[in-house]
């Protein structure tokens, strides 16, 4: 029998997808570089005209929204109906409200009859009026075009740090045939963010002539040099909101450029950009796509690879799960990897390992249950069986030793013996009446009680043991809870024996025992006793509810207390549960079932 070359499915697989990927990816490329390579410069003509004209239609709706601006300041100026406090008022909230404008003119028959302006802003950028005035002696407005209501925009910047330009209209003075002229000088803040929105263009804002009112390089502006393609600019004049490209030379660097007519005041919006650089983005973009194409067929390596492996990985999980439960190892959970079959498979072999997992719990809790009951009901029997003899005979002993007592005389040594005998007597006699209390089987009275309130008891009949130990009690008591169906007496018992226990684990230090009440869940109540004392170390706290087990002192316990209380919670039907760490303290929890209509 010939041996079979064995090919595993997972890289049949990976080798499908990296031959479909692989053509996918290349004719794409391929594709994608001939278009890039045939449409590159039509795009960028396509696109520097698109900004020219996106420009220059920002430029035109903000200038309008200036002019706008400057003929409420004007409507003001002019009013009759208000009085000089009224307009400096409302002035002065325009400044407010327009923070761009810095100073406003008014000018009748070319001279000046009244200007306002922007103290504090002028104050703070290192201006006067006097100096914009003398600017404005140097740079006259040119009447000639106002008287034929034209607005009229000039660059006007005198400082680096202040940019600004003027911005001049006609108006009609009211109750008069005259014009008046009314000139602002605004910031250049708006404009200028215009100018440099693009991180790609040059963007600039022009007159005619090529001089730039706005610029992405403020030093153009500050320098007033003019746009280096003047002849295409001035070719423009004619056209109306249509844009334009032009490829031209710019020291002696190709450059392609776009203009479009802003249709106000004569003004273009232009932008331009070295060819070099837009080649180099078209370059790069084929670069990243190549990249792209290469990452993608190396992600399709190692996704095949994954996908083939996470569909036969689940099985290889299963197999190995099944053998664990064959073992006895209920505690196997399988990841739910999937939603088909496979998920399904592995969602109810997680139910199947749960059930087996809870059962095998159950049964061991059963056993221990079992054996825990079957030990205190035969210690029980032997206890009391042992007490009845011993009682009588111990009470015999008691009697004599203090009988003798009174005839002995004092500080003889016969008198220190029979002061040990009668101590010693009276301490077995308190393990006897210990364990007639644990072996005791007689029926209790079941009443609705308030656990509430015997906390209250219970910790008052200690408060004054555990303050001389420095031991402070605290509450947090639910105002909420249920009544129980307990026997009062046995649980005030319980309470106090945790107490007291609590404050001995302290040592002598001073600590505190916190005292909880809270709703455990709908049937139950659940009530603890915590401490800060030594703590115990796991292996001690599963036995510290087995008879005579003490970590007290020899002659300090009798190791019955906590037993006896865990037969009263049982009797109860509740629970009660340890947990400690060593150096951080103790926690009893006890539950107790809240009383039904019919209980008590």
């Amino acid at each position: 029998m010939s041996a079979r070359l064995r090919f595993p499915i997972r890289f049949k697989i990976l080798i499908t997808i990296l031959i479909v990927t692989t053509s996918v990816v290349s004719i794409i490329t391929f594709t994608m570089a001939n278009l890039f390579h045939t449409d590159k410069t039509a795009y960028i003509h396509d696109l520097t005209s698109e900004m020219a004209m996106h420009t220059a239609a920002e430029a035109r709706s903000l200038l309008e929204g200036y002019v706008e601006q400057l003929e409420i300041y004007t409507r003001v100026v002019f009013e009759r109906d208000l009085y000089q406090d009224q307009k400096s008022k409302l002035l002065g909230q325009l400044f407010e409200d327009f923070r761009e404008f810095v100073a406003v003119t008014v000018y009748e028959n070319g001279k000046e009859s009244a200007t306002v302006y922007d103290a504090k802003m002028l104050k703070e950028a290192g201006l006067t009026k006097e100096k914009i005035f003398a600017h404005r002696t140097k740079n006259p407005l040119p009447w000639d075009r106002l008287q034929a209501s034209e607005v009229y925009i000039q660059n006007s910047t005198l400082l680096s740090n202040f940019p600004t330009f003027t911005l001049a209209v006609s108006h009609r003075i009211p109750d008069s045939d005259q014009e008046a002229v009314v000139a602002a000088e605004i910031r250049l803040d708006g404009l200028l963010n215009l100018t440099r929105r693009s991180q790609v263009f040059t963007s600039f804002i022009t007159d005619y002539n090529g001089y730039p009112l706005a610029h992405s390089d403020i030093q153009k502006v500050i320098q007033h040099d003019p746009v280096e393609w003047i002849p295409v600019v001035k070719s423009l004049q004619n056209q109306q909101s249509y844009g334009m490209t032009r490829e031209f030379l710019a020291n002696d660097i190709p450059m392609v450029g776009g203009l479009a007519n802003v249709n106000f005041s004569g003004l273009l919006a232009g932008v331009q950009l070295p060819k070099k650089a837009a080649y180099l983005t078209s370059r790069e973009l084929l670069n990243n796509l190549i990249g792209v194409s290469l990452a993608l067929l190396i992600c399709s390596a190692v996704l095949s690879l994954v996908s083939a492996r996470y569909l036969t990985r689940p099985l290889e999980q299963l197999s190995k799960a099944t053998n664990a439960v064959g073992k006895g190892k209920y505690d196997v959970q399988l990841p739910a990897s999937s939603r088909d079959e496979i998920g399904d498979l592995a969602d109810s072999f997680n139910q199947m390992a749960v059930e087996l997992n809870s059962r095998e719990m159950a049964l061991k809790e059963a056993q221990t249950a079992l054996i825990r009951s079957e030990k205190m009901a035969a210690f029980g029997q032997l206890g009391a069986g042992i007490a009845h003899e011993v009682k009588n005979p111990l009470a015999g002993i008691l009697g004599l030793a203090q009988l003798s007592l009174r005839k002995a005389e004092k500080n003889s040594p016969l008198t220190k013996n029979l002061t040990m005998i009668e101590t010693e007597t009276k301490r077995c006699k308190t393990v006897i009446e210990n364990l007639l209390k644990f072996a005791r089987q007689e029926k209790v009275t079941f009443k609705r009680i308030e656990i509430n309130r015997l906390v209250e008891e219970a910790t008052a009949i200690v408060a004054h043991q555990l303050g001389i130990h420095h031991i402070k009690i605290e509450k947090q008591l639910d105002a909420n809870l249920p009544q129980v169906a307990g026997n009062a007496n046995q649980i005030t018992q319980v309470l106090l024996n945790l107490m007291i226990n609590a404050q001995q684990a302290m040592e002598g230090k001073a600590g505190v025992v916190k005292v909880t009440t809270q709703r455990y869940n709908e049937a139950y109540v659940e009530l603890r006793v915590l401490d800060t004392g030594c703590g115990m170390p796991k292996n001690l706290q599963a036995k510290v509810f087995e008879p005579f087990f003490t970590t007290k002192p020899v002659g300090k316990g009798t190791g019955l207390g906590l037993s006896v209380s865990y037969g009263i919670i049982k009797k109860h039907r509740g629970d009660i549960r340890v947990k400690s760490s060593l150096g951080k303290g103790t926690m009893f929890a006890i539950t107790l079932p809240v009383a039904r209509s019919g209980n008590g």
